[in-house]
């Protein structure tokens, strides 16, 4: 069986599966279980400075977007950070340190945006031998009034000031929780590598409204007829969040800095690809909080077999699939595919025809007894069709050998070429001029 021993910036764990900063890691109890359920460490829930609680709805936190048979795709959460009193917090995470020296816990702090606010509460932490600290510049509603949350992700400034607080008056690795609702993630995590983290975290919650009541005319969650965007997560963000965790893994500023993703993670297949791009550990939530703490149990078996097939270590799949991540520009011009449609395997729905027909390159046809057949001549290779069939490996994507005529274009297969030599790119051409 793998080793999935995992050492991320210094702090191990059993395994790279962390709960994230959220409602199921609120308090001991719900930490204790988690461990017990297996999980390689924890994210505290967002702490803040000693002063007046903070304040949640009574009402509904979440919205909810569904799949066709009600699985759930993503939530919306309205929640603000924990509203348990700091000295609560801080004697039931030493409480659990003392107790399970074997896993990661790791502290979410988001105060206010002022040198004094940080050292203070860095002082009270040290003495809980927690493993590290995780700045919450992601949370996308509420406490912006305060200069918190994503009110200083979107600053870079910010970051890399708030940064240098931490490793100034810490001794603990500093982890920094960028947001995804930025145009490029790539200089907020460039300002946190400036400023000295050990590592970034990403992506915290999208911005967003799930859905809208249209009885009420109120977004959901409602609470009193009125609601308010929240933040999305969930497999439906997993996407976004792999290409954020990916273009920091690639970029040569921030190339092999430290990264934990999140964002969807809901099987070990999930952790692979986040891993494969560059992420040193997952962070899971939603899924949770959806299935409860011992979905982790299937992830760990999960990535224990897959790496054992591969004949693979842990550490070997971290970032194996970046240099393979490139600009469009690079792709290969001369790969060309043409879509295979399997009879035998084909229930005849027409969900391919449909979407060709009126939608793409109008490459498939319809024959008597509705049989479907691709027609080569016109077949992009979009594979349009492949994403739409409800049978799986009904339709692949079958490669034309090199020197063989491609029916659409007329012209034989030839060798690897991409945008930046092609004779249409004005740019090459002014090149080899």
């Amino acid at each position: 069986m793998a080793n999935l021993s995992s050492n991320f910036i210094g702090i191990k764990s059993p395994n790279p599966f962390w709960l994230a900063s959220a409602p199921p890691t609120d308090k001991k109890y719900n930490v204790e279980r988690a461990f017990e359920a297996g999980w390689g460490g924890v994210v505290w829930k967002t702490l803040g400075a000693e002063g007046p609680p903070i304040v949640n709805v009574s009402g509904p936190r979440y919205g909810a977007i569904w799949g066709a048979d009600r699985r759930l795709l993503g939530l919306n959460n309205i929640e603000l950070i924990t509203d348990r009193p700091l000295e609560v917090n801080l004697q039931e995470i030493k409480e659990v340190k003392r107790k399970w020296r074997d896993r990661a816990l790791v502290i979410s702090l988001m105060v206010p945006c002022d040198e004094e606010s940080w050292k203070d509460i860095l002082k009270r932490i040290e003495d809980t031998e927690a493993d590290g600290v995780e700045l919450n510049f992601g949370c996308p509603h509420g406490m912006a009034e305060r200069g918190m949350g994503s009110a200083v992700g979107q600053v870079p400034e910010y970051i890399e000031m708030v940064t240098r607080w931490v490793k100034q008056y810490s001794r603990m690795p500093c982890i920094v929780k960028l947001t995804p609702n930025v145009t490029s993630i790539l200089p907020p995590a460039m300002a946190a590598h400036r400023g000295g983290a050990d590592a970034v975290s990403l992506i915290n919650t999208v911005k967003s409204i799930t859905n809208v009541d249209l009885d009420h005319f109120s977004p959901f969650p409602m609470i009193d007829g009125r609601g308010s965007h929240g933040g999305y997560c969930g497999p439906a963000v997993k996407p976004i969040a792999l290409n954020m965790v990916a273009e920091i893994a690639r970029h040569p500023e921030t190339h092999g800095m430290p990264i934990s993703g999140i964002g969807g993670v809901t099987t070990w297949r999930d952790a692979a690809e986040f891993m494969a791009l560059g992420a040193g550990n997952v962070q899971v939530c939603t899924a949770a909080m959806t299935y409860g703490f011992k979905i982790v149990q299937e992830m760990i078996s999960g990535l224990s077999q897959y790496l054992d097939e591969k004949q693979m270590s842990l550490d070997s799949l971290i970032g194996r699939a970046v240099p393979n991540f490139v600009e469009w520009q690079h792709l290969n011009l001369n790969y060309v595919t043409k879509a295979q449609i399997d009879q035998d395997a084909c229930i005849k729905c027409g969900r391919c025809y449909a979407a060709c027909e009126d939608t793409s390159h109008q490459a498939i046809a319809m024959g008597p007894g509705r049989t479907f057949a691709v027609k080569d001549e016109e077949c992009v290779a979009c594979n349009l069709c492949v994403n739409v069939c409800p049978v799986e490996d009904c339709i692949t994507m079958v490669e034309l050998p090199k020197g063989q005529v491609d029916p659409r274009t007329g012209r034989k297969v030839g060798d690897y070429a991409d945008w930046t030599t092609h004779p249409n790119n004005p740019m090459a051409a002014q090149a080899a001029e």
